[in-house]
């Protein structure tokens, strides 16, 4: 087997070109459910490669309290340079479950905080806040769904617009894009080359809410412009 037992943890690196090709020549649903099961099943493999390096590798350490077997020469004459990958891949791993449990622990938290905030406004699909600030967001609840959006968002965005904005938040809701998001996070996490995945996923949900929210309109003009003059008004660039 040899060097190839290293290839799970090295073959992300066809992330960039693969994302690239999707995002660019895929409808965008087509797209985000093949590469987030791309991500997951890379970062799978690449987490699994490491918790082999740390079996086979770490075998013969003194107090492991690991079967004989594994210890077997033949098994560990499958693993190059076992005595130094396995000590290696201790500290890899523990920092992959590490960071993936923090970013699943942080999703729930602003998740609850974002929850709380909006605990006092009435029970509806779409939660205006009383914020200047412009803003607009989808909020995926235990409970129920909502789109989130302030005053000053409202306030910049005419009455079709804001019916364009508002059908490309559902849109994410509907078709659980956070889901996706959320794997494709945790495995960027699992092993850093996938982080290509992640950002073009980021894309393609957003090109998928597009195409729903059309649909639903009539018209890709029209929330284009609305998506483009929230994105404006979000960064400050209109006043």
């Amino acid at each position: 087997m040899g060097v190839f037992v290293f290839l799970p943890l090295v073959l992300p690196l066809t992330a960039w070109p693969v994302a690239r090709l999707a995002a660019h020549h895929l409808h965008p649903r087509t797209a985000t459910r093949m590469l987030t099961a791309v991500a997951a099943v890379l970062a799978l493999c690449s987490t699994l490669c490491l918790a082999l390096l740390v079996v086979v590798g770490t075998a013969q350490l003194p107090g492991n309290p690991l079967p004989d077997a594994w210890s077997d020469p033949e098994v560990r004459a499958a693993l190059p340079y076992d005595e130094v990958a396995g000590p290696l891949a201790i500290p890899a791993l523990l920092a992959v479950l590490l960071s993936g449990a923090r970013t699943l622990r942080r999703h729930r938290r602003v998740r609850r905080r974002a929850e709380r905030a909006l605990a006092p406004l009435p029970s509806r699909s779409v939660a205006v806040t009383a914020d200047e600030r412009p803003y607009a967001y989808a909020l995926p609840g235990r409970r129920r769904d909502r789109v989130v959006v302030s005053r000053g968002m409202l306030a910049h965005l005419s009455s079709r617009e804001r019916r364009a904005l508002f059908a490309h938040e559902r849109a994410h809701l509907e078709r659980r894009h956070h889901r996706y998001l959320l794997v494709v996070r945790v495995a960027a996490r699992a092993n850093p080359f996938l982080r290509p995945l992640s950002t073009a996923v980021g894309y393609t949900a957003e090109r998928w809410a597009d195409e729903e929210a059309a649909g639903r309109v009539g018209s890709r003009r029209l929330v284009a412009r609305a998506i483009g003059r929230a994105a404006l008004v979000s960064a400050g660039a209109l006043a």
